[in-house]
């Protein structure tokens, strides 16, 4: 080789060499958080400079904000005196803290041994002992998996306490914390919700948990980053923070899902910590999975969560947030007008009394439990819609603490907003009356909801009185036995079964919505939930205290038709029937002590005492006869049991005319044949009025979903014609 391509080659390994050694350090200043010529100094995710002096401010000044603080700053001032002491292992997935008998959620008893207790049914109630050899019977590891979550807060605690005062002791211990995991975290197995290895996470058994435990555990470190040296900070982001990206939260990406917001935060705030724009863009930007899509894409247009579960439009904002208020103290404005959405679109959908429905897989979800949030809210966008909500709370929560303003003059009253509709996620509301007692109906028919959705279009829920009375079964732990053989199955809600199958998903539509001569009402078709089968709800308002429903049922064949009702109380004084045996198709188990009568004359009562001094009604019109099946169903565990009514027919066309009396006053309920406008008789599946008398009132629904142009004979013989789906004659 000549001495020109000798000095050529060597200058070439030179430049390599130079170049490997400029991009090796960058990369290690960027690990060890030193790269300052974009991002702000630390801290810089949950709260930046600005918002540690506002904190210290509302501490001095708020007493609401000091009780947080001092409750905080003891039990870290506890926590410095407990030695560290991680786990022995990963945690195990919280849907398999169930009874596997009963299918209730479990309860932590006393401790009987190293990381082990005993665990506690509330229905038999008896207690049960875990089995790590199985992962549905692992319930220390439930345990486990909260012990890591404590951790990962106690690092947070430490780092504000230490922000705040400036005593350089707590964040030692927060580095103690960190830099254990730092020598743990990789020796724990990786292991799923089923207990297999090689899938999961380290510790936690899945991506979402894991995901949130590593959101906190970065907050925490972020708050005493600026006392850790260039080792210990290596350490932290090569061997926990890095690896849980890379193997378990990266490689999962899920679209538009509450779960990809919690990963998003994740990635979001390793990368604002380490200063790695790559992992900032991945978490915002990316084109399938990042937050600008989540809020396009997953944020419908009434605010509501794409998923359709109350639970899960709150859990997606506890996804959501740790990224845009990291963002935010970074220089980067992510509370854009679909976030503020997330956070007026449940004040619409809610409750007199200001709860969540329990739609798809959720439960039910009271607001002030979710005040905290709104503290969020109000300081990121000012709207004093907020304020009744949080004027109500004790501003008890972490988030009133670090970000919690002073509360401005109250907007509207959140009772006061009568019926609604929202295509969007397909909730259609019917209210009467003023306050928490007034009542409330939603009719459930849009967007199925993806795998949290229930095959139940055409359900409702009824609220009265500050109570539930028509309850949905919502869901229990996804471990339980009953979320499988119940909770998905349109026999636990209160809409059509064809026969003995469920519906299968499904979106329906809204025909008709309004208020005429004072009554609200809904027209709803239920999409195709079934091949050749067409069901279409009407429900009326007609007071407070009086619903009539018309159900009209069009197939291209017969079928057993099954219309379900639930309602919270007991059945009282029910009219004579035969004993009844349950059909062996799946979620029919859970239908118990049945009886059955025929209804072939109109005015067939059925009482029900929901409380004590309050008794309830449901009265089924004349038609078709009908076999009329009253038992229990089963609501949060198989010994719950609930007044349950089938309305069967043999038929491929229906028509199924009931009225539901809240305040049990007789109501006479007879249907009447309509002609179309030619004079031609129409089937009652196609066009049906109700006549209806109760209190001294009396009132003739028509029912004409398929807008047919019909003609309808009035009391004084006079002939009346219109084409609406639902009208007064």
């Amino acid at each position: 080789m000549s001495c020109r391509c000798l000095r050529l080659l060597r200058t070439l390994t030179a430049v390599l060499t130079l170049n490997f050694m400029v991009s090796t350090a960058a990369a290690a200043s960027a690990i060890a958080g030193q790269d300052v010529s974009l991002l702000p100094p630390h801290p810089r995710l949950l709260l930046n400079a600005g918002g540690i002096a506002q904190l210290q401010q509302r501490i001095a000044t708020q007493p609401w904000a000091r009780e947080s603080w001092d409750k905080l700053q003891a039990a870290a001032e506890k926590n410095l005196a407990h030695p560290v002491e991680l786990p022995p292992r990963g945690g195990n997935w919280s849907h398999n803290y169930v009874c596997p008998t009963h299918g209730a959620r479990l309860k932590q008893g006393r401790k009987i041994g190293t990381w082990q207790w005993e665990h506690v049914c509330p229905i038999g109630p008896h207690t049960l002992l875990g089995d790590s050899s199985k992962a549905t019977l692992d319930f220390d590891g439930n345990a486990i998996a909260a012990a890591h979550g404590r951790l990962a807060e106690e690092i947070v605690d430490l780092g504000l306490v230490f922000q705040v005062t400036g005593d350089a002791r707590y964040a030692a211990k927060a580095r103690e914390i960190l830099l254990a995991y730092a020598s743990r975290y990789l020796a724990y197995p990786l292991h799923d919700n089923a207990g297999k290895p090689k899938h999961g996470g380290h510790v936690a058994s899945q991506s979402l948990t894991e995901a949130s435990w590593l959101t906190t555990f970065t907050q925490g470190a972020d708050l005493v980053w600026t006392t850790l040296n260039e080792t210990d900070r290596a350490a932290i982001a090569d061997q926990v923070l890095l690896p849980a990206l890379k193997e378990i939260i990266l490689p999962r990406r899920l679209g538009i899902h509450n779960i990809q917001c919690h990963h998003n935060s994740a990635i979001g705030l390793v990368g604002f910590l380490l200063g790695d724009e790559k992992l900032i863009a991945t978490a915002i930007d990316d084109p399938a999975n990042g937050y600008r899509q989540q809020m396009e894409k997953g944020v419908l247009g009434d605010g509501m969560w794409t998923e359709g579960s109350s639970g899960y439009h709150f859990f997606t904002i506890a996804g959501v947030w740790p990224l845009t208020e990291a963002a935010r103290n970074c220089g980067r404005d992510l509370y854009g007008p679909k976030f503020r959405s997330m956070f007026d679109g449940p004040l619409a959908l809610a409750t007199p009394d200001f709860v969540l429905p329990d739609f798809n897989d959720s439960g039910t979800v009271p607001l002030a439990s979710q005040a905290d949030f709104y503290e969020l809210a109000l300081a990121r966008y000012q709207n004093p819609v907020y304020t009744p909500l949080l004027a109500q709370s004790q501003r008890h929560g972490e988030l009133a603490m670090l970000y919690g303003v002073t509360l401005p003059p109250a907007g509207a009253p959140l009772a006061s907003l009568g019926s609604r509709n929202s295509p969007a996620s397909g909730y259609a509301i019917l209210q009467s009356g003023q306050g928490i007692d007034a009542t409330w109906l939603c009719l459930k028919y849009g967007p199925h909801g993806g795998g949290h959705g229930h095959f139940d279009k055409n359900n409702f829920i009824l609220y009265s009185r500050g109570k539930i009375v028509a309850p949905d079964a919502g869901t229990h732990a996804y471990g339980s036995p009953l979320h499988g053989t119940w909770d998905k199955f349109s026999l636990a809600h209160n809409t059509l079964t064809v026969d003995e199958a469920t519906q299968v998903a499904a979106t329906g539509q809204c025909l008709a919505f309004g208020t005429e001569r004072g009554v609200g009402y809904v027209v709803s078709d239920a999409g195709p939930i079934y091949p050749g089968v067409r069901f279409v709800r009407t429900v009326a308002m007609l007071t407070s205290n009086l619903m009539v429903f018309v159900d009209q049922i069009t197939a291209d064949k017969p079928h057993t038709l099954d219309l379900v009702y639930h309602q919270n109380g007991a059945w009282e004084q029910l009219p004579a029937g035969e004993a009844w045996a349950a059909p062996k198709a799946a979620g029919y188990q859970y239908f118990t002590r049945t009886t059955q009568r025929t209804n072939g004359t109109p005015g067939l009562t059925l009482p029900v005492k929901i409380a004590s001094g309050w008794r309830s009604a449901i009265t089924l019109a004349d038609g078709d006869p009908t076999e009329v099946i009253t038992g229990y169903g089963i609501l949060k565990t198989t010994e719950d049991h609930v007044p349950m009514l089938v309305q069967r027919r043999r038929a491929g066309k229906a028509a199924f005319v009931w009225a539901v009396s809240l305040d049990g006053a007789p109501v006479t309920l007879k249907t009447e044949a309509v002609s179309s406008a030619a004079g031609t008789a129409l089937s009652k599946d196609e066009a049906v009025l109700a006549n209806v008398s109760a209190g001294g009132q009396r009132w003739s629904l028509l029912a004409n979903p398929q807008k047919l142009s019909v003609s309808v004979k009035r009391p004084d013989g006079t002939r009346w014609r219109t084409s609406a789906p639902f009208a007064m004659p």
